[in-house]
């Protein structure tokens, strides 16, 4: 019986060095993993963590699982180098989790530019004595489109204020020409321009004068002398 090989890198793998990003944790009940799907998922047949090797089911089928990789705002300490990028297994439990996000954004699958949230919720029914009770998760997922749409310009945009508008100005009214009458000065006319009664009758005279009809007015009577 040969032993199975290990599967070949990826195009970007074998280009750029490097096994792929780190694998997304999820160490405690509540733990989350969420970010921009950076690459297109792809399909692979699952490994043991002991060994490495190949995994099937009893019948002979392999077990295979989607390997999603998203850009967090992670970082680890002992990563060297770490830009934030993790990679999700999807299967088992996770997998419906994540089918039914899908299908509730109308989207017919992850597409690179979408955006993937996984939270570990709690634990299922435990079933193996010898094996931890399976996780059990929760998922949301925004379709590329959306996520576009919602991102915001990196370039922040001065925005528009408009201007009050400037205060109208308004053309003060001339005074009113103070009328010249013989034998009074102007502080004499002014004073009797104050009074109603002397004013109308020197308005009726300076009117009469303009039009050629009388002289120019001359001191009324009853003006006071100041």
């Amino acid at each position: 019986m040969t032993t199975p090989q290990q599967q070949d890198p990826t195009a970007d793998q074998f280009l750029m060095g490097g096994g792929g990003a780190p694998t997304a944790k999820f160490p405690s009940i509540g733990a989350s993993i969420s970010g921009r799907i950076t690459e297109k998922p792809v399909v692979e047949q699952q490994r043991d963590i002991k060994d490495g090797s190949l995994k099937f089911w009893k019948d002979g089928g392999k077990m295979m699982q989607l390997v999603v990789t998203v850009q967090t705002d992670q970082r680890d300490p002992s990563i060297e180098e770490d830009d934030g990028r993790r990679r999700i297994f999807v299967k088992g439990a996770m997998k419906n989790s994540i089918a039914d996000a899908v299908r509730a954004v109308g989207a017919r699958g992850l597409e690179v530019g979408g955006i993937l949230t996984v939270t570990y919720t709690h634990d299922g029914q435990k079933t193996n004595p010898a094996f931890d009770p399976p996780k059990q998760y929760s998922a949301q997922y925004i379709a590329a489109a959306v996520a576009e749409l919602n991102t915001p310009d990196p370039t922040p945009q001065q925005q528009y204020m408009p201007q009050a508008p400037a205060p109208q100005q308004y053309a003060q009214p001339a005074p009113a020409p103070v009328p010249q009458i013989p034998g009074l000065t102007a502080e004499q006319i002014q004073a009797a321009m104050a009074n109603p009664a002397t004013a109308a009758l020197l308005q009726q005279q300076q009117a009469a004068a303009a039009a050629g009809h009388a002289p120019a007015p001359a001191a009324p009577a009853d003006v006071p002398q100041f």
